[in-house]
């Protein structure tokens, strides 16, 4: 048997470190394991052609720092030399990237385990309770970020070190529980025949929530986009937004509540992406909570479990700055997903 040790896992410095979505670019590059990374302005994809344009452009011409190995984490799976990302056109070539741009390690990794590896790096300041409770140091963790779509992953502590346990939790089946649950929910978009969470519980799933209770109750919708639904339902402006608002926490509170039960989360749950952020109100009008802790015969186990909101805006590059410093802390699976100079 094979243990890993520090030489093993090393990184080299400095380290480039970037957080990929289908809208945004997020890169920091880390000078040495004892300073705070040294960020960049976002990037948006859409204006490069490839990542490597957009690395060489928003990134390396504009610091006199040259990166030695790099930590992409991406949206995504990771698979072979050529790695497609989900929403939008760039390819990940990481053998291309050593050659053109001098890197001799490099390390890919899917988004939400970065989510995850940030839960343990983050301080109290940019965390936000939802949902009272006390988190035990090693104690399992569940991360979920409703945003494009509905991403989840898992962080489970054993011998010393965290495991981040990425997966499609966001596809997950939804169903109705109440008599109003039963009005909306044949009005609800699905995917051959399912309502997964992510139906509901992104961006485009809160539309579809919108117009599912416009038309259960008989009426036209009169928003189009997530923000003008959160911002009516925040301020009260558009009472089926407010109710939008109000199931979609519900909802939430369902699924998180269950993956806190699956993994034994006794370390907390942790809501990340721009959307958990915007609704926090709504996150601790009670709604939320009352969904989460009503896990029959389980419920007073689930009510010591904290519920947290991510408020970091680079969470992601925080957790990959944490992992490029010591990466014998974290059971990061690298075969396949890491690629080295000879």
């Amino acid at each position: 048997m094979h243990f890993k040790n520090e030489n093993d896992t090393a990184l080299r410095f400095p380290v480039l470190i970037g957080d990929i979505g289908g809208t945004n670019a997020r890169f920091a590059i880390l000078v040495d394991s004892n300073a705070e990374p040294k960020a960049f302005p976002v990037v948006q994809t859409a204006d490069y052609a490839t990542i490597d344009e957009a690395i060489q452009s928003a990134i390396l011409d504009r610091t006199s720092i040259i990166p030695q190995s790099a930590v992409l984490a991406v949206a995504g799976p990771v698979e072979g030399d050529e790695i497609d990302l989900t929403n939008c056109d760039w390819v990940v070539r990481p053998r291309k990237m050593m050659e053109t741009m001098g890197f001799s390690d490099i390390v890919v990794i899917n988004d939400f385990e970065a989510q995850a590896l940030a839960v343990v790096a983050l301080d109290d300041d940019n965390l936000e309770m939802v949902c009272p409770g006390t988190s035990q140091p090693t104690g399992s963790r569940v991360v979920l970020g409703p945003g494009t779509g509905l991403g989840m992953a898992g962080l489970v502590h054993a011998q010393h070190t965290w495991f981040p346990v990425p997966g499609e939790g966001g596809h997950v089946d939804l169903g109705p529980r109440t008599e109003r649950d039963l009005e909306i929910f044949p009005h609800l978009e699905r995917i051959e025949g399912r309502v997964a969470a992510e139906q509901i519980l992104c961006g485009r799933g809160m539309v579809n929530l919108y117009r599912a209770i416009n038309a259960a109750d008989g009426n036209k919708p009169v928003h189009e986009t997530p923000a003008e639904i959160s911002s009516a339902g925040l301020d009260g402006s558009d009472p089926v937004a407010v109710e939008t608002l109000d199931l979609f926490v519900t909802y939430l509170g369902r699924l998180a509540g269950d993956m806190a039960l699956i993994f034994m989360a006794r370390g907390g749950v942790y809501l990340s992406g721009g959307i958990a952020q915007k609704i926090v109100p709504t996150l601790k009008n009670g709604h939320f909570r009352a969904a989460f802790e009503d896990k029959a015969p389980h419920s007073a186990l689930v009510k010591d479990i904290p519920v947290y909101v991510i408020t970091h805006p680079k969470a992601a590059l925080v957790g990959l700055a944490a992992y490029a410093r010591t990466p014998v802390r974290f059971g990061i699976e690298t075969q396949g997903r890491r690629w080295k100079a000879a």
